[in-house]
């Protein structure tokens, strides 16, 4: 099948499957974020709840992500992603429920986030690490890219639709259509044909095999540089999103399509960013992307924070998703050229845990500094720490010549080597 090069990873037709069924999914989950944000604002007009939400719904993720992991290099990934997508389901169409009678309250919604935080725990590995079983190795990092720009096209399109069917019908009917998404993923799962891992059920503990993934990401390190700058990011950098309604209502003074326009101003830079990404046949200098990207993204927090127009705002937030899609995808990219396969689920665990689980200790952090400092000087400290963090990895580089091309090529031509031939690539 000719594509042209900016689309390569279509080419298997399992990953056209995940592509054409995750698109319609992660619209209803942008949407049932944004609706769930603003119902427990409209709720408690809180900050600090506001973080509480978004700390619930994510930090399952950073306590459980290690054993997702174990599972995603234990079982097979179609049949875990089956099971999450199913649960994930049910859980929306819980809380429509509950909001559409009217019976919905906060606590409601705090439980609903956690439980999704438990299976996102499972899911997020699995998801991960199944991308480089539906794709040539050559086309992983097209696939890491378009997979980007399918997260970040929904995320345009998703706030922007949330916030006109919250203002006309409420958020009860956000969460309905993200329960009735769920069927396109699920459905896409089911109709793929993946050849079956072997060597699944090590005989080591789940204890053991979790040690061994920190281990690796841990004495690897040049993964463990690309996770530290991530985390940092994420919890610094990220919180800027759980305080948004916040910013649209009280310094943009503007409601929900204020809301819904800035989060998808955020997701058009970060869509431009990953086709950028989707651009690159190699991943050579992605590293010093990473960099300059932290840098850039922690400049642009706080010119926005100084920012009490909505014009503004709205074009600000277009090069903060830009920067923060190539950080993200840039170090997604890097770890998964890196990375044996038999490992590839718990190491992916691991970028988890900095990705989405230190965001929601960042989510709690900026909720509860906002009250004293305000929302617009916490994103701006926020932009300082990633400044900071971008500067000392680009100061690093230059330390680490040849180390990150050495270690990529020798896992490329091994193809998921022995772990005493991983062990003598670890620093």
């Amino acid at each position: 099948m000719q594509l042209p090069p900016p689309l390569r990873a279509l080419r298997s037709r399992n990953y056209r499957l995940f592509v054409s069924g995750q698109l319609v999914s992660l619209i209803g989950t942008w949407m049932q974020t944004v609706a769930q944000s603003w119902l427990i604002y409209r709720f408690t007009g809180s900050a600090a709840l506001l973080g509480l939400t978004g700390f619930a719904s994510q930090f399952p993720v950073f306590v459980l992500a290690p054993l997702g992991g174990v599972v995603a290099d234990r079982w097979h990934r179609q049949h875990v992603l089956i099971a999450t997508q199913s649960i994930m389901m049910v859980l929306a169409l819980i809380l429509a429920a509950l909001t559409l009678s009217g019976y919905v309250q906060a606590w409601h919604v705090f439980l609903l986030a956690s439980l999704l935080g438990v299976t996102n725990a499972f899911d997020i590995p699995a998801r991960q690490a199944f991308l480089v079983e539906m794709v040539d190795h050559g086309d992983i990092v097209n696939a890491v890219a378009l997979n980007s720009s399918m997260l970040n096209g929904a995320r345009i399109v998703g706030p922007a639709v949330a916030g006109i069917v919250v203002a006309a019908v409420g958020e009860g009917w956000c969460f309905l259509l993200n329960a009735i998404s769920y069927v396109a993923v699920i459905g896409a799962l089911l109709l793929m044909h993946v050849r079956p891992r072997v060597g699944l059920h090590a005989p080591v503990s789940a204890w053991a095999s979790v040690v061994e993934g920190f281990t690796y990401s841990w004495h690897t390190r040049s993964v463990r540089a690309l996770l530290l700058l991530l985390g940092l990011v994420s919890l610094m950098g990220m919180p800027y999103t759980v305080l948004m309604p916040i910013i649209a209502d009280r310094i943009l003074h503007g409601g929900p399509h204020a809301y819904g326009l800035l989060l998808s101003a955020s997701g058009v830079g970060a869509l431009v960013g990953a086709a950028v990404l989707t651009m690159r046949r190699h991943i050579e200098g992605l590293n010093h992307w990473v960099a300059l990207s932290a840098i850039s993204f922690g400049v642009v927090l706080i010119t926005f924070s100084f920012s009490h127009a909505l014009w503004l705002s709205t074009l600000l937030l277009v090069p903060a998703g830009f920067f923060m899609m190539i950080e993200m995808a840039s170090s997604n990219t890097l770890i998964q050229s890196t990375v044996p396969d038999r490992l590839r689920g718990r190491v992916m665990a691991v970028y988890s845990m900095m990705f989405m689980g230190m965001a929601p200790i960042g989510a709690l952090g900026a909720g509860m500094l906002a009250a004293p400092l305000g929302a617009p000087a916490t994103v701006a400290l926020g932009g300082a720490i990633c400044i900071a963090g971008g500067l000392t990895f680009a100061a690093a580089l230059p330390r680490q010549p040849g180390r990150l091309r050495r270690l990529i090529v020798t896992q490329q031509a091994a193809a998921g080597a022995p772990p005493d031939e991983a062990t003598q690539l670890q620093e």
